[in-house]
């Protein structure tokens, strides 16, 4: 026990430097807040659905609920119901297994409603593409407003996608 307490005395507080103040991602964080709050009126409501992915986009929508990113404050959160969502976030190629949830997810959805499509494999069926297993795109189930792509894409580039799709809302 000494030992370990004489390394710990002699190493130290070790831990990273917080992150430097990123532009870009406060310029999206204004115009994303101001765009959510100018449509809606309240909090965007998004659901998300894994539609057959190998998790990699996944671990980037939950880095947006973390604190770098912190999505409730830009007036952004994730719903467990399609009836109360506003947005679907589509991840992965489409499998077969997944094909009928997803349309009763999208039929579910009260319009309006918008979905981005998140992924080089939510964008165009990425390395896995149309086969027995696979649907392919999430186009080809149901309509997409914006595709984000990437391989995983980066939570700030997700973030633009929604504001993309928020602002280019053909509904609007």
């Amino acid at each position: 026990m000494y030992q370990l307490l004489k390394q710990v005395a002699k190493t130290g507080i070790v831990t990273e430097r917080p992150p430097q103040s990123d532009e870009a991602l406060r310029t999206i964080e204004q115009r994303l807040g101001g765009v959510i709050l100018a449509h809606f009126g309240r909090a965007l409501a998004i659901r998300h659905v894994d539609a057959g992915s190998c998790n990699g986009c996944e671990l980037e929508i939950h880095a947006m609920n973390g604190p770098y990113y912190n999505l409730e404050r830009l007036g952004m959160r994730f719903v467990a119901s399609p009836r109360h969502a506003d947005l679907l976030l589509v991840t992965g190629p489409v499998s077969r297994n997944m094909e009928v949830a997803l349309k009763r997810t999208w039929e579910a959805t009260p319009d309006p409603k918008l979905v981005v499509a998140i992924g080089d494999c939510g964008c165009s069926g990425g390395v896995f593409g149309e086969s027995y297993a696979s649907c392919g795109r999430v186009s080809n189930v149901i309509p997409v407003d914006v595709a984000v792509p990437g391989c995983p894409p980066a939570p700030i580039a997700i973030m633009q996608g929604i504001l993309t799709a928020i602002s280019d809302a053909k509904y609007r």
